[in-house]
């Protein structure tokens, strides 16, 4: 079966497409009966033999939707448009997914306390922090007049279960 149907050309920003005719099942950019116009997207402009257009359509070839659409446009044949794609239907479960993620985030938000509170807690708590570290870092070294050796005082380093582990003594 004939078809009748947009051979992309040009460069690759810049397309245009030739209007042809070959086999339905063809590839478009190998061998074609007839080069029959071109169309130029970024000017919307369309060249084509309207004469060769009709007589190939009179010999029982058809054509895609959007060359039906482009030649309603520019009157070249008569009829009604085509809708030429149509939008795709969500998968159930990503529409779920959705779902389970929306109501995940209200209700985080919901459970959120205001900013201005979080705000003041956070300086506070890193505050604290700040001087427990500086403490735990930094081991005293004191001097041993029998033995003339330093010995490093114990550090103790905080952790999250509030137990102190101390570390072993240099001599």
């Amino acid at each position: 079966m004939l078809a009748i149907k947009l051979a992309k050309t040009g460069k690759t920003n810049k397309r245009m497409f030739r209007l042809i005719i070959s086999e339905k099942s063809r590839d478009p950019y190998g061998r074609v009966l007839e080069i029959l116009g071109s169309y130029n997207p970024h000017s919307k402009e369309l060249q084509a033999k309207g004469e060769r257009v009709k007589y190939w359509l009179s010999q029982g070839a058809q054509m895609t939707k959007t060359v039906n659409n482009l030649l309603l446009e520019n009157k070249i044949i008569e009829g009604e448009k085509v809708v030429a794609s149509k939008p795709g239907k969500k998968n159930k479960k990503k529409l779920e997914q959705i779902k389970t993620k929306e109501g995940k985030k209200a209700t985080a938000d919901n459970q959120k306390s205001s900013p201005s509170e979080k705000k003041a807690d956070q300086v506070s708590d890193n505050s604290e922090e700040k001087v427990e570290t500086e403490k735990a870092t930094t081991p005293e070294i004191t001097e041993d007049k029998d033995n003339n050796k330093e010995k490093v005082a114990e550090v103790v380093t905080p952790q999250k279960d509030d137990s102190a582990e101390t570390s072993t003594e240099k001599a």
